[in-house]
């Protein structure tokens, strides 16, 4: 199963995990991330901490831990490449485009961020990143 069917598939909880330039950690909720291509995934991201880290310091990791008893999942190391701030692009993403978000406070800034995939590791176990 790829990337793309794996995502679109499975029901869970991600979370992005950073660190700014200092090094300084920070780890925050995120929905499953947009599946570009086998290489590439995208995260909307709200103007706020994880988005300045990435800014600073490219590497990080997302965590999705799939619903249900265990501990399934997947851990995908990213590498920043670059980021959009097309309004018509971000919306046209949005997996409910019609919702509004929760998480957004009002007039806060969306960017698109894409990410290089580095290497997939299972949520447990597996080849840690050196």
């Amino acid at each position: 199963m790829n990337l793309a069917q794996y995502f679109e598939a499975a029901e869970g909880l991600g979370i992005l995990a950073t660190a700014d330039a200092e090094g300084k950690p920070n780890a925050a909720i995120y929905a499953k991330p947009h599946v570009i291509d086998e290489e590439t995934v995208a995260l909307i991201m709200a103007d706020r901490k994880s988005l300045a880290n990435v800014r600073t310091n490219p590497c990080a990791y997302y965590l999705f831990k799939e619903s249900g008893d265990g501990f399934k999942g997947k851990r995908l190391v990213l590498k920043r490449v670059r980021e959009e701030q097309d309004k018509t692009l971000i919306e046209s993403m949005r997996r409910k485009p019609q919702a509004s978000s929760s998480f957004m406070r009002d007039g806060e800034t969306r960017v698109l961020v894409y990410f290089n995939v580095v290497r997939i590791i299972p949520l447990i176990g597996g080849l840690s990143e050196p």
